[in-house]
């Protein structure tokens, strides 16, 4: 039993390093990780959190496949529409009545979530976070419903062929519970508690990948999809020297649209592993998660801001970056991208006597200019084919 503890073990700590289950332990939420590449799907990894919320000791979970939660009432839809996901390897959200170890039923807003590599887009996790849904107040004759009924559609990334035994997950329904309850509906605070930890684990997993060289993202680091810029913008921003990219925030998960030579230069990344990726792939271990939040303020609320951060080169090396991120606005006045300027702090520079942050500026100015004129004619975007 033991050796078997260690090889499930081993499916995290190869990838994230030795340290990363301690890490887990200390997040707070209910989630458990499984591997589609070892036969039968199994969850590697139970947080306390589950336990508490299913009765099952953590060691008794480690090693079973996720359908031990369901039972006789468990809605047979629910569990196709978990499948597909896990087939098509997306995001999915779904409520779904669930069963407690003592047999008990209780609802659940289930959402699960691949674990990409970065590099080569192979799925090596996926990621099932449970919410609690709460019985809704009892309807009294004459009082409007307490809650309004709302569906949110699964996010879906492209399909692609899966690993071998991903079609093992949350598919056979056992003979147990009780009658079956009244359906419940997920609140928006239901699905923002689910997002917010799934969003905290993928953080965890991707700063301790960083340990072990592999790094791993929640959406498949692919620039199919991604809008090309013209031939035009990209000339104009290949003049622009200084270590720089692009994101665009109107395309889900905030992907990279360009990268300049410099900034390929600086992290040891090709311009084809990132193209398509969210910047936090330069994060690790040692990055600051209060200045990240920092970064994220701004952006939402379309501010510049200047901070300093500890990121990771492709290799593993750290550096000291001096980031700059910026809102890109065009000729009419809406935010188009956001430009993430990067200096090195540690390395040699020849400002011509400016000063960093003015060095910076320049790149920024350079960036709106050629935005701003091309957008003006409508030329940011390659035309279709």
């Amino acid at each position: 039993m033991e050796g078997e503890e260690r090889r499930l073990a081993a499916s995290l700590t190869a990838r994230y390093s030795e340290w990363v289950l301690e890490e887990l332990d200390e997040l707070r939420g209910s989630f458990l990780l499984t591997d589609p590449a070892m036969p039968g799907h199994p969850i590697v990894y139970a947080s306390r959190g589950l336990a508490s919320l299913t009765g099952y000791p953590r060691r008794e979970l480690l090693g079973r496949n996720a359908r031990l939660f369901q039972g006789a009432a468990t809605d047979r839809a629910a569990v196709s529409g978990v499948r597909e996901a896990v087939r098509t390897q997306r995001a999915h959200q779904v409520a779904i009545l669930n069963y407690r170890r003592d047999g008990s039923p209780h609802w659940v807003l289930l959402h699960l979530a691949p674990v990409f590599h970065a590099a080569d887009g192979r799925v090596l996790h996926f990621l099932a976070v449970q919410v609690p849904i709460a019985a809704a107040p009892r309807r009294h004759p004459g009082r409007p419903a307490a809650f309004a009924a709302c569906r949110e559609e699964a996010r879906g990334e492209e399909e692609l062929p899966c690993a071998s035994h991903v079609g093992e997950v949350f598919v056979d329904i056992d003979k147990r519970g009780l009658e079956a309850e009244e359906p419940r509906i997920a609140s928006v605070c239901d699905k923002e508690m689910a997002l917010s930890t799934a969003n905290k684990i993928f953080s965890t997993l991707n700063r301790y990948s960083k340990l072990t060289g592999l790094v791993v993202c929640e959406r498949r680091c692919d620039s199919v999809g991604i809008p090309a810029l013209s031939s035009s913008l990209n000339l104009s921003l290949g003049r622009i020297k200084q270590s720089f990219v692009l994101t665009d925030r109107h395309l889900p998960d905030m992907p990279i649209v360009y990268a300049s030579d410099a900034f390929l230069s600086l992290t040891g990344y090709s311009r084809e592993e990132i193209l398509g990726c969210n910047c936090r792939f330069l994060n690790g271990p040692g990055t600051s998660a209060e200045v990240l939040e920092e970064i994220n303020q701004h952006i939402c609320l379309e501010e510049a801001c200047t901070v300093h951060l500890l990121n990771y080169r492709k290799d593993g090396s750290t550096f000291r970056d001096l980031l700059h991120v910026s809102p890109i606005r065009n000729s009419s006045g809406k935010v188009a991208f956001h430009v993430w300027v990067h200096l090195d702090e540690s390395a040699k520079h020849d400002f011509s006597g400016l000063t960093p942050e003015v060095w910076q500026l320049g790149a920024v100015g350079a960036v709106r200019v050629a935005v701003r004129s091309l957008s003006a004619s409508g030329s940011l975007l390659r035309p279709s084919q």
